[in-house]
C-alpha cells in the first residue's frame, strides 16, 4: 500500500521535442534506479509551455506507433509515467494533453478543459478544448489527472472525487509573479494553498509537478509537492532548481483521515445536481 513518487521538475527545451524526450527517458532511468513506482512530468514537458505557432510541428499522436510517444510507452514497462504533450487528433485539432502509461499501455489521456486567455495566458488561441474529466484505473488505485488552470476551478476536482479518485495527479507550468508580504511569491503561496485545499476537502493525496526555466520573459518557479490527505505537505521541491524528487505516500492513510473526516461519506452529489439544474434553468430564463 505504499508507493514511491516522483516528480521530475524539469526545464524542457521550447520546440524541441527529441531533446526533452531524451530528458525524459533520462529522468525515467534515474527514477527506475532509485525505486520509483511513478514518476509525473509537467505541463507540456515535451515541448514547452510558449509554444504558439509551433502547434503544429511539436504535435504528436496518442497511439503506440508514434515514434516519440511510442518511446515512452515502452518505458513505462518499469515505472508508470505521466506526462504533458500537444495532442493531434485524426482530424488536426490540437489539446494541451496528459497521458497516464503503465507496463507498456495507454491507461488515460485526458485533454485540458479549461484554457486561460488572460494576462499573459493565451492558449484558448493555439488550442480546442477539452470536453469530459474523469477518473480512471492504474496498479494503486483510482487516479484523476489535472492540468494548471483545472485546479484553480472547483468542479474538475470535485468531479475527479466523485468519480472514484483517491490520488489527484497535477501537473503545471506556473510562472512567477508578485510579492507577497512575507517576499513569497504571490504565484507559489496561491498554488500552495489551493493543493492543500483539495487535498483537505477530498482526503485525498494530492500529487504536484511544476516546471522551471525561463521562456519568453516568464520565470518558472518549480516547488513541486506531494500533500498528504490531511492537507500536509509531505514533500515540497526547490523554487527554480531542475531535480528529481522522491516521496513515499502511504495509501492507508486515506482510510485513516476519512475515519475522523468522512466527507466522502457525507457528500451529496444528488442534491448537488438538483440544485445545478435549478440554477442553469433559472439562468437560461433570465437570458431570454
Amino acid at each position: 500500500m505504499r508507493v514511491n513518487i516522483g516528480l521530475a521538475q524539469i526545464y524542457p527545451k521550447l520546440g524541441h521535442v527529441s531533446e526533452n524526450l531524451d530528458k525524459h527517458l533520462q529522468y525515467i532511468d534515474t527514477a527506475i534506479s532509485q525505486g520509483v513506482d511513478l514518476i509525473v512530468f509537467p505541463e507540456l514537458s515535451l515541448t514547452g509551455y510558449q509554444v504558439q505557432d509551433l502547434v503544429s510541428d511539436v504535435a504528436i499522436q496518442a497511439t503506440p506507433t508514434d515514434l516519440v510517444f511510442g518511446r515512452l510507452l515502452d518505458a513505462s514497462r518499469a515505472v508508470d509515467v505521466m506526462f504533458g504533450f500537444v495532442e493531434r487528433d485524426a482530424r488536426n485539432r490540437y489539446y494541451i494533453a496528459a497521458a497516464y502509461l503503465s507496463q507498456g499501455e495507454i491507461i488515460h489521456v485526458h485533454h485540458k478543459v479549461y484554457l486561460p486567455t488572460y494576462a499573459m495566458f493565451d492558449e484558448g488561441r493555439y488550442f480546442d478544448q477539452g470536453e469530459s474529466i474523469r477518473a480512471f484505473d492504474t496498479r494503486f488505485g483510482r487516479v484523476g489527472m489535472l492540468i494548471c488552470e483545472e485546479f484553480w476551478h472547483i468542479s474538475p476536482a470535485y468531479l475527479l472525487w466523485l468519480d472514484g479518485a483517491d490520488i489527484l495527479l497535477l501537473q503545471s507550468a506556473s510562472p512567477s509573479y508578485g510579492l507577497g508580504a512575507d517576499e513569497q511569491l504571490g504565484s507559489t503561496r496561491r498554488v500552495e494553498l489551493i493543493n492543500q485545499a483539495h487535498g483537505l476537502f477530498s482526503t485525498n493525496y494530492v500529487i504536484h509537478c511544476n516546471r522551471v526555466g525561463y521562456e519568453d520573459g516568464k520565470t518558472f518557479w518549480g516547488g513541486s509537492s506531494v500533500v498528504d490527505p490531511n492537507g500536509q505537505f509531505l514533500t515540497k521541491g526547490q523554487y527554480f532548481e531542475e531535480m528529481l524528487i522522491t516521496q513515499a505516500i502511504d495509501l492507508n492513510q486515506i482510510a485513516r483521515t476519512r475515519i475522523g473526516s468522512p466527507m466522502l461519506r457525507d457528500e451529496r452529489p444528488l442534491m448537488v445536481q438538483r440544485e445545478l439544474a435549478r440554477i442553469l434553468s433559472a439562468n437560461s430564463e433570465a437570458s431570454r
